[in-house]
């Protein structure tokens, strides 16, 4: 069985062992070329925790305790007495940052909620800066056994252990039994990650069996996807023209299923498929987001990019869907793609809507075909194969120049009757039809039902579907049933209030480490303007959601200025959380 640590032993042996050789096991489980910068920190943490840790006698201990698909490590972890210290050190630090402390926080808040082995343990999170001054702290327990981070500088480490030891005995149903060291290193790991950690580990060739937190939310997810990958090799060997339509339930993570197949080589190529999106604030955030982490990541292997590099190769799976349009306007040549992913395909323009852009928008003399008949048309331009995977979200309103599923239908119809139409079978349901008889015009076509292109199982938290049903009957002022609904919902963190001030407080209270939060208003609440909410303020998507607490264009700033929400939403956008850790 492979370790998710550099380095693990019981911390008897671990203290019995010299510093020479467990550098040497931690230097042959690094897959990066050893700097002498973690060469002299991995030494200090040895030679401090040998120091610190001189008078016990049990417990196990890991360092570059991997957290399974995110790609991150943290520096120490060890379990003692049933307690779970995640230790980050900062070799030759001299002052405790925020961001140090909300880091190890996060750590200690991933471990908690989703490793399997530490939901029922107390975690201490401890910042390790080797020069600064030794502080007093203070024990501090949230309501799920996370401690508020502690600052160490290494010299009193082990009075932090016995405080916390101490402390631990105090909290309401802890045992040490509940946390075996034996079993916990091996438990399993189920993050739902946000769309953007999905991306960053598809990216690094992670599959979605290993980022998504359901058991069944990822077998349905592999079934799907590699449903869609044989569909796309048969068009490849048999030179044939092919479209999907992948419908699911919501949570069940399409977009996760179409990111997943942009970051695939087609079979037999160097190709990948492009992922496009009509939304413009997505596309800029997965970009950016990519983007820095290809150059971060080359940092570490020591090879050199630039973000300019990266962005450039990024771009080229990940597109705005209006601008893969116009450049097919422009020329007649068929797209260099042979397979293209269209998020929320039911969006897509009916030909008045399409015309109206493309005459006052783009300049065209005439436009006569809707927005489906354009993308079909323009994939048909390649003469050897093309494949279509249309991902369709269901029960949602329709909104004015929308086209719905029927006009895809409807364009294969008229112009394309020698393509293959694979489907779910669930486009028949009233929540993908809008009130079309899609049955009938698929009897028309060259369809084939495959009941795996249907995601039947949500991947987000446990509870979501009732927490979406106690929200909206909280908005439709149904008190019985958002009473009788809350009864399900007693591991959320929930609050109603008519106060925005009251909000914010709370939210500022609640939120721990990283995490984002935020306001969701109305795009026509200019009425909100005098309570600081300008729903008309331009934001930089890439900065408000990916740069940090010291960036006043940051969700997560404190001091956000001004006309944006000062980084407060109803609920908790961090996206990790399960019904440990749920929204508002």
């Amino acid at each position: 069985m492979i370790s998710r640590a550099y380095y693990q032993s019981s911390i008897r042996s671990f203290l019995s062992r010299d510093c020479s050789s467990i550098l040497g096991v931690l230097a042959a489980h690094n897959s990066f070329d050893l700097t002498i910068q973690q060469r002299n920190a991995w030494q200090q943490q040895i030679l401090n925790l040998q120091d610190q840790l001189s008078d016990l006698s049990d417990g196990e201990i890991f360092f570059e305790f991997a957290i399974p698909r995110m790609g991150k490590r943290i520096d120490v972890v060890f379990l003692l007495k049933g307690i779970v210290f995640a230790l980050e050190y900062k070799v030759g630090e001299a002052i405790h940052t925020r961001s140090s402390q909300d880091q190890v926080l996060d750590y200690a808040l991933d471990l908690k909620n989703f490793h399997e082995g530490s939901h029922h343990c107390p975690i201490v999170p401890i910042t390790v800066c080797t020069e600064a001054p030794r502080v007093t702290n203070t024990l501090e327990w949230a309501s799920d056994g996370v401690a508020v981070p502690m600052q160490s500088n290494g010299s009193d480490l082990n009075y932090l252990i016995a405080q916390a030891i101490e402390g631990a005995r105090n909290l309401h149903g802890f045992s040490a039994e509940a946390c075996p060291q034996e079993e916990w290193a091996q438990s399993s790991y189920k993050p739902t990650p946000t769309i953007v950690e999905a991306a960053r580990a598809l990216y690094q060739g992670h599959s979605v069996q290993e980022i998504s937190r359901s058991d069944a939310g990822a077998k349905n997810l592999s079934v799907t996807a590699e449903c869609i990958l044989q569909i796309i090799a048969k068009s490849r060997r048999e030179g044939r023209k092919s479209i999907c339509f992948v419908t699911g339930v919501p949570g069940a993570g399409k977009t996760l299923a179409g990111l997943n197949i942009s970051t695939h080589r087609v079979e037999g190529t160097d190709e990948h498929a492009v992922f496009l999106s009509g939304n413009g604030p997505l596309v800029t955030v997965l970009r950016e987001a990519l983007a820095r982490d290809d150059v971060s990541r080359s940092k570490i292997i020591g090879e050199s990019i630039s973000k300019k590099e990266a962005h450039q190769e990024v771009s080229a799976f990940i597109q705005n869907i209006h601008h893969f349009r116009d450049e097919a306007l422009r020329s007649e040549a068929p797209p260099s793609e042979h397979v293209v992913v269209f998020d929320e395909a039911q969006r897509a323009w009916n030909r008045a809507n399409a015309e109206k852009f493309m005459v006052q928008k783009r300049g065209a003399t005439s436009f006569d075909m809707s927005e489906p008949e354009f993308l079909i048309k323009v994939m048909d331009r390649r003469q050897d194969w093309a494949t279509i995977v249309c991902l369709v979200g269901g029960g949602q309103e329709i909104n004015t120049g929308e086209a719905g599923i029927s006009e895809w239908f409807d364009a294969l119809a008229r112009s394309f009757s020698h393509w293959d139409v694979y489907h779910s079978g669930q486009l028949r349901n009233s929540h993908y039809a809008w009130d079309e008889d899609l049955g009938s015009k698929l009897a028309g076509l060259n369809a084939f039902e495959r009941t795996s292109l249907h995601l039947a199982v949500s991947v987000r938290s446990f509870r979501a579907e009732k927490l979406s049903d106690f929200v909206a009957c909280l908005i439709d002022g149904d008190a019985d049933q958002a009473r009788a609904l809350h009864q399900h919902l007693s591991e959320y963190d929930l609050a109603v209030t008519r106060d925005l001030d009251v909000a914010r407080s709370w939210l500022r209270r609640h939120a721990r480490g990283s995490e984002r939060t935020g306001l969701v208003a109305s795009s026509g609440g200019l009425r909100l303007r005098p309570e600081g909410l300008n729903v008309k303020a331009k934001i930089d998507p890439a900065c408000w959601f990916l740069n940090g607490k010291d960036d006043v264009r940051s969700s997560v700033n404190d001091g956000a200025k001004p006309g944006h929400s000062g980084g407060i939403k109803v609920g908790h956008g961090d996206g990790r959380r399960d019904a440990r850790r749920g929204p508002i």
